[in-house]
């Protein structure tokens, strides 16, 4: 089956008249580093352009001041230091406690230190929220697969983080990517995005194929806003396969609207500009 905007309106509905704050979602990203500063805003801002009502960025502190600087739309609790380390696990769960946090973002940005890794697994393992893990999030966790059976998740690798995680090469012939795709989701019980030319959805059982996006979609980015508007979607209380059959739609069709304006100098900013015309 392909993704098209019929997906919407299955998370799209009309909303209550007494809707109030926090009813489309709390999200929190864990995201960011040192150097890697823009993951965060990346995730945070598709999120929230997609309907999330309260975005909470949890990051070391440069990247949090940045995120913050960058919108007051995003929430932050800066964590001390240059990384995510495990002593900042106690003061992330409390946050998603307080916050009452219903959806969870970990990976982007994050890096792949030794102590991240071990942080990155803990969190995982301590956290009950659906989750989009992502990035090096994914690398952290491809040993210990068995971690994520029990838990609600989407796993939005690419092909090389796909290795990293499975074992197995994917190569640019599409049947030999569902197949592997289908195979692997069924093995860790969630699913997987495994994102290239066209997007490969599976949970196991059903596949999706997304075929929106444009080659101009390579720059740094455009993986944490696919990522950010997931997020948002199972923190709307969407299930896990429509969230990443529905956000690679948008995101890659948004990422498609302004290619056409940008050609070469297109942006993951750009795109986010033009979400609202993909969910109108």
């Amino acid at each position: 089956m392909q993704t098209s905007k019929a997906l919407l309106k299955k998370i799209y509905g009309r909303r209550e008249k007494w809707s109030h704050k926090g009813q489309y979602g709390k999200l929190v990203v864990i995201a960011g580093c040192e150097r890697h500063t823009g993951s965060a805003c990346f995730v945070g801002m598709a999120a929230c352009r997609v309907g999330c009502d309260l975005v909470y960025v949890a990051s070391p502190q440069r990247s949090a001041d940045i995120a913050a600087n960058f919108s007051p739309c995003l929430i932050t609790e800066p964590l001390k230091g240059d990384k995510l380390e495990t002593r900042h696990v106690k003061k992330i769960l409390d946050m998603i406690k307080e916050v009452r946090g219903t959806a969870v973002v970990i990976g982007p940005g994050l890096w792949r230190e030794d102590e991240t890794n071990k942080a990155i697994v803990k969190l995982i393992d301590k956290i009950d929220l659906p989750m989009v893990i992502d990035a090096d999030a994914i690398r952290a966790v491809a040993g210990n697969v068995k971690l994520l059976r029990k838990k609600k998740c989407v796993l939005t690798p690419h092909a090389d983080e796909f290795r990293n995680l499975t074992g197995k090469f994917v190569n640019k012939n599409l049947e030999q990517r569902i197949k592997t795709v289908k195979e692997e989701a069924n093995k860790i019980s969630n699913v997987i995005a495994l994102k290239g030319s066209v997007d490969v959805i599976s949970d196991g059982k059903k596949i999706m194929l997304n075929n929106t996006g444009s080659v101009l979609m390579t720059k740094g980015g455009f993986g944490d806003t696919m990522t950010g508007i997931c997020g948002a979607y199972l923190a709307r209380g969407n299930d896990t396969f429509l969230s990443a059959c529905a956000a690679a739609y948008v995101n890659g069709k948004a990422g498609e609207i302004s290619s056409r304006k940008h050609g070469e100098g297109l942006l993951p900013t750009d795109m986010l500009e033009e979400i609202v015309k993909v969910i109108k």
